[in-house]
This record gives structure tokens, sequence and C-alpha cells, in this order.
């Protein structure tokens, strides 16, 4: 609750105005039963011009609480939806902060689920609380105590009905609450099933599995269907049971009314307002439980949406790491020393003890058999993910004091799979440095070999890539990312098999450019092909998280049985590239 009260505070007035309006409207309506009274009286006396004078006041009160409704609605509308902004602003700011593990704890389709579906669950909240919750007691207090007044000896009728109403509604909102967790959790599957389904949507008829996929999608519909049913019934159960109740207090107020009438004929113009305080009270329990059903809703998104933005993160720790400027950083070595990672919820460590060092400047190659351990290595080097032992140190100090944000800038990271953004070719290469002039752009892409595609587009550099980049073959996807990280000019350069999909003859010009035009950059090259990092100043041979070999080329070929294993098993395929 305290996060929705932080970010209300700014629509203070709006909010003070849609709770005058409301009152407005609930005084309004509390005081129409009264001139309505005096009219009956007036109409049993034939007393026209008292008739004329309350019917002017009956519909003054009626205009009132129109243009109270209607300003309150409006205002209630223009802080529901900022706060709901503001909120979903702040999240996506603060996943935006996550770091990878975080973001994978949680999941992709949660995090979606949580900036869409929670916070327009909050956003009904707040619309609902401003229009209802200061309304709902007025109108309920104030009906109880002129009902009372109006008929003092029908006491007993409200009450009663208030009883039965209010244990009926208890029972039936006990039942609806067990299902609003629920509802969250499957949205979240659906969201994971249909997402995981169009991101490999290739697999998915490769291998023929449309129909299993439409049978997964289909039963987490049908227990999300149930469920939302199950709430449908009882929600629809409660209206049929609420009016049923009144009606029977409003026959039974007749009844009592109908056998002293004689004695007090008075009465008569008191059993209508009577039955419209009744009314009354039953449209402020309605209410109540609407504000009750969207409240279970809203608390349950609410308290996701905080779990997110209570998250501590990277960033938030900054205050006392150092600050280093981009060309201060790794001029001398990078030493990693004992680095132990054990993924969540896995049972054994991926990389175990490693320790290597790397001069500024010079180019390491990682290669090793599949699982090795080779991308989380380039992972923990990115910073993305946190060594549970061990540490890594740029020029004598632990990359964990090194203000993370300067840290990225100066590292540049191309991964095994790329991604890019739905946009043009310009907006991701200037993810990498925003700041790029156009010949720095154009210089990327050419040390990266995208020229000869990039500027055979009619628009170039201005070409539309489309969602998750369907338009592109794996290789210009690879060339792209590839010059994205270079327009950073990092200071360290990453690259986890981000040669993979390129011909030979590509690659080798791009290990050439690299070599010419970023020799101040330190490389790090990971690589399933030993053609890739045959020209590696070093090379390290990963086995199971475990370094099973270092040196250079030749010297591995003589010393490391394990390196040569997979030398031979190339040499065949590719040729000798020494």
């Amino acid at each position: 609750m305290g996060l929705l009260i932080t970010y209300a505070k700014p629509y203070w007035k709006k909010i003070t105005v849609a709770v005058v309006a409301v009152t407005l409207m609930a005084f309004s309506t509390l005081a129409q039963p009264q001139f309505l009274e005096k009219m009956m009286s007036a109409i049993i006396q034939n007393q026209s011009d008292v008739i004329l004078k309350n019917g002017a006041f009956l519909l003054g009160l009626a205009l009132l609480g129109i243009l109270a409704g209607i300003t309150g609605t409006y205002f209630a509308s223009q802080v529901s939806q900022g706060v709901a902004a503001d909120i979903r602003l702040a999240e996506y700011e603060k996943i935006q902060s996550f770091s990878l593990e975080q973001v994978q704890s949680y999941s992709s389709a949660n995090l979606v689920v949580r900036l869409t579906n929670d916070i327009n669950q909050v956003q009904q909240l707040v619309m609902q609380s401003l229009q209802m919750v200061l309304r709902v007691p007025i109108l309920f207090i104030g009906a109880i105590v002129l009902a009372i007044w109006t008929l003092p000896s029908l006491w007993w009728v409200v009450l009663l009905m208030i009883v039965l109403i209010v244990l009926s509604s208890k029972r039936i909102f006990a039942m609806m609450g067990r299902y609003f967790g629920k509802i969250q959790h499957l949205i979240d599957q659906n969201n994971t099933l249909a997402q995981e389904n169009l991101a490999g949507v290739r697999v998915v008829k490769s291998f023929n599995q449309q129909g299993q996929e439409e049978q997964n999608f289909a039963e987490n519909t049908a227990q999300l269907t149930a469920v939302n049913t199950k709430i449908g019934y009882l929600f629809n159960l409660m209206f049929p049971i609420f009016m049923l109740i009144s009606y029977a207090a409003i026959a039974s107020a007749l009844l009592f009314i109908s056998t002293s009438i004689k004695e007090a004929p008075d009465q008569l113009a008191k059993i209508t307002p009577f039955i419209t305080y009744l009314n009354q009270i039953l449209m402020a329990l309605l209410m109540l439980g609407m504000i009750s059903t969207f409240a279970s809703r809203g608390f349950v998104s609410l308290k996701r949406i905080a779990a997110v933005m209570g998250e501590e993160t990277a960033q938030a720790n900054e205050e006392g790491q150092v600050a280093i400027e981009k060309d201060a950083f790794l001029t001398k070595e990078l030493v990693v020393d004992g680095l132990t990672f054990t993924y969540p919820k896995a049972e054994e460590a991926v990389l175990k003890d490693l320790s290597f060092t790397l001069a500024a400047g010079q180019t390491l190659g990682i290669v090793g058999s599949t699982g090795s351990g080779k991308s989380t290595l380039a992972l923990l080097l990115a910073r993305l993910y946190q060594a549970e032992k061990g540490q890594v140190l740029v020029d004598g100090q632990a990359i964990e004091d090194i203000a993370e944000s300067d840290w990225h800038q100066a590292v540049g990271i191309v991964m095994q799979k790329p991604v890019l953004f739905s946009g043009t070719i310009e907006k991701n290469l200037r993810m990498g440095n925003p700041e790029a002039s156009q010949a720095d752009l154009e210089a990327a892409v050419s040390a990266a070999q995208a020229a000869d595609f990039v500027f055979t587009y009619p628009d170039g550099l201005e070409h539309e890539i489309s969602e998750r980049s369907a338009n592109l073959s794996g290789g210009q996807k690879q060339r792209l990312s590839l010059a994205r990280a270079l327009v950073k000019k990092p200071r360290l350069l990453i690259l986890d098999d981000a040669t993979s999909a390129l011909d030979a003859r590509s690659e080798k010009r791009v290990q050439e450019v690299l070599e010419k035009d970023f020799g101040q950059t330190t490389k790090v090259i990971i690589a399933e092909k030993i053609a890739s990092i045959i020209h590696a100043d070093r090379i390290l041979v990963l086995d199971e998280g475990r370094i099973v070999g270092s040196g250079s080329h030749q010297e591995l070929l003589e010393e490391s049985s394990f390196y040569q294993e997979i030398y031979q098993s190339q040499k065949g395929k590719e040729g000798d590239h020494e």
C-alpha cells in the first residue's frame, strides 16, 4: 500500500477534487428522499405550491449529483491513469537495472505480465477507490441513520437486512479471494507459452509440434477460463441474493406499515423515502462488494509489483564504487583469480577455480567442449553475472569496486545468439554509442564486414529491422551485433562465438580489422572453431569448468592432447589456418 501512496502523492490536488465531487454526489443522493417525502405529503394534502417548490429542489439536487459524478469520474480517471503510467515507467526502469540473474529468476514472461496486467489491476483499484471508497461509507451510514429517522419503528428491518447481506457477502468473497492469486499465476503461464511458441515457431514447425503446442496452450487457457468462470458465478450469485434480501426487507416494511396506516396516516408519505434508503443501503453494500473484488485483485497485483520494485540492484550500490574514465580502463592487465560460479538452483559449479592473466591489448582465445563454461566466463567478464568465489581484477582493482555503468561503457560484448531490436539499423548501432558520428557508424559497419549488405539497401543505415530481426539472416545479425559493439570502441571486447555464422573469408577479414584497427583493445574471443582463435596471443582450453590447457597455438599442439584432439577433428573440415 505504501507503494501506491508514494505514487499517488503528486496527484493530491486532483484527488482532492475527486473526493469533494464524490462527497457532494453522495450527500445529494441522501437528500433527495427527504424532498420526495415532502412532495408525497404535499400530494396527499393537495398543496401544489409545495409540490412545485420541492420538485424544483429535487431536480436541482439531481443536477448537482450528475455534475459532481461527471467531475469525480473525470479526475479519478486522470489520477488512476497517471498513477498507473508512473508505476509502469518506474517498474520498467527498475527492470532495466536488473542483473541477468534477476531477470532470469522472474522470467521475461512474468515480468511482462507485471508490467501490463498487474498494473491494469492497480489502475482499476485506484479508479474504483476514488469513486466509491468515500462514497460508500457516506451512503451506507447516512442511509441507515435517515432510514431509522424516517420510520423509527422499523429499525429492526434495516439492521436485519444489513446483517443478512454482510453474512452472505462475507461467505462469497471468502470463496472468491482464493481464486485471484491463481488467476495471475495462470496468466503468467499463458504468456510464457505464447512467448515461447512465437519465439520458437521454426522449431515447432520443423518438429511438427503445432498440435502439441496448441494442446498445451488450450489446457492452460481452460484452467484460466475455469477459474474466471468460478469467480464470475460467485460474483453473479451475489446480486440475486442481495436483491432477494432487500425485497424481503421492503415487503416486511410494507406489511408492518399497512397494519398501522389508519392510526398513523402520515407514515404513507414516509414509506417511499424509507424504501429509497433501503435501496441506497443495498447499493452501498453492492459497491462495497465491487470494491472488495477490485481490491482483492488489485492488492495481489500491487504485492507482485512491489516485489519487483523492492529488488536490490547493482546500480543501487554504485554509491561506494569508483568511477573510471574509459581511456584509463584496462591499461595494464586483466587478472582472473580463483573464479568459481554456480547457476541458481544448479547442483554443480559451471566454472571451478579459474585463474589466468591477460595483458592489456592482448588477444585471449578460449576453446573447449560444449558445456565447459566458455559462455559463462564471458558473462562474468561482462559483469552480467557475479561470481560466488574468486575475483576479476582490472589493473589491480576488483571489478565489483568499479561503477557498473563505467564498466559497461568500456566493455563491448557480442553474444553467441545475436539480439537486434525492431527499428532502424542506425538505431541498433547507436545503442553502442549514442554520440557516434555517421563516419563512426559506417566504419563499424565496414569493420564488421556488414557493408556488403547494409549499403545495398536503398535507405542504408535507415533500413528497418523487423520484429525479432526476422528479415535478416544469421550471418547478417552477427555482423550487425559486432558492428554495434565496435561502435563503442571498447577497451575490452568479448566475442562469444560471435563469428560462427560467417563464412571463412568474412571471418578472416574481421580478424584482420580487429588486429589492425583495434590493437589497443584487449580481446577475449570464445569460439568453437580453433581457426577463429589460432592467432591469439594466448589460448585457454576449458573442460568441465576447468582450465586444462594454456599457451599459444603451437605450444598447445605440442603439450595438450585435449587441444590436439579438437584441432585434428576440425583440421580435415577447415584445413590448416596457421
